[in-house]
């Protein structure tokens, strides 16, 4: 064979190999690698890109319960609710799969119900989870859920305890407030008896429970004994002074109705001894102090709080409403040029 017949040989195998590493078909993605591109989409809140990646992942490999978990999920958060049930119900008949991915198969399936407001069939779920895992917590915390939703008070409390008792915390006002609420139901019925008996039930589980002691004062006030009703709602104005504000006009009324005056007002000093910022306590302290003919020990009360909270609102009103009858137009005037600039800050704030 010549040189250049030699050479041509060459040159047409070296082109045939070039050309077939050129056309040779391109290697798919592996699917780990789309299936990490689609949690960083999810991350980054970009579900419809997420969606394809998935729907890549699954192509290339059928057994990929999580790709498949995850797609459901996000139909579901994209009210396709349907969809996403469809796909984890299909994944329950797979074979050989191990208790945590059966949990989560039926986490999601669980989750898929609850949208549809199905909650028979989002119990079964959660239930079958606690046949695998009987401490599961996500579980517990579902069906309490579902059980405040459906205030079955009863079986919350039997949930929340358990859930407390797995992770080791105690929270005896949440045992209490769901005594309190089924009081409130049996109230709702009649049943005055069943109601003052969870109420006090409420108070042995915690006695710090504020709520408890609101609703016993009602209770009492209802049957009037203004006595124990005050007793009540004064250790509710205490324990939650935040929230006591609509319970003073009651405690004055039993107090007046009991014709002890001179009460009230010790009432009102005992909870600005026990928290001096208590604006509400405050305004009604002064209240008592102006109606006994005492403005100017109203006032300096009033003068005496503006040095601690000159920004409250509340505060300027009260002193407002006190210098009516008394102030010279001009300082009138200016008190409400305050609020006016204090509100409107507030505005700007917010």
């Amino acid at each position: 064979m010549n040189s250049t017949l030699l050479i041509a040989v060459i040159i047409l195998i070296a082109a045939g190999i070039a050309a077939a590493v050129y056309f040779r078909p391109k290697k798919p993605r592996r699917f780990e690698s789309l299936y990490t591109d689609a949690l960083n989409a999810i991350v980054r809140g970009d579900s419809k890109t997420a969606l394809k990646l998935l729907r890549d992942v699954v192509k290339q490999d059928t057994n990929h319960i999580d790709a498949y978990l995850q797609m459901g999920e996000i139909l579901r958060e994209q009210g396709h609710a349907q969809q996403a049930l469809k796909i984890h119900q299909s994944l329950t008949v797979r074979p050989n799969l191990d208790n945590d991915v059966k949990i989560d198969i039926h986490r999601s399936l669980a989750l898929d119900f609850l949208s549809f407001d199905n909650f028979i069939k989002a119990k079964q779920e959660a239930e079958f989870i606690l046949k695998i895992e009987k401490k599961n917590t996500w579980a517990l915390e579902f069906l309490l859920n579902i059980a405040e939703r459906e205030r079955d008070w009863i079986l919350a409390a039997k949930l929340a305890k358990d859930i407390q008792k797995i992770k080791q915390q105690q929270d005896p006002s949440k045992l209490a407030q769901f005594q309190v609420f089924e009081g409130l139901d049996k109230l709702s019925k009649d049943d005055r008896n069943g109601a003052l008996h969870c109420f006090q039930k409420a108070l042995e589980i915690d006695p710090n429970y504020g709520q408890a002691h609101r609703r016993l004062g009602d209770f009492y006030a209802e049957n009037r004994d203004l006595i124990k009703a005050i007793e009540h709602w004064e250790q509710f104005a205490l324990l939650d002074p935040d929230n006591a504000g609509n319970i003073f006009s009651k405690i004055e009324t039993a107090l007046y109705d009991l014709g002890r005056y001179s009460e009230v007002e010790k009432f009102y000093k005992r909870m600005l001894d026990q928290n001096p910022g208590n604006l509400n306590a405050l305004a009604h302290m002064a209240n008592v102090l102006e109606e006994k003919g005492e403005r100017q020990q109203a006032l300096d009360l009033v003068d005496s709080a503006m040095e601690k909270f000159d920004n409250s609102v509340h505060t300027r009103l009260m002193k407002l409403k006190l210098s009516l009858t008394v102030a010279p137009p001009h300082e009138l005037s200016q008190q409400i040029d305050k609020i006016i600039n204090l509100l409107t800050d507030e505005k700007k704030s917010s």
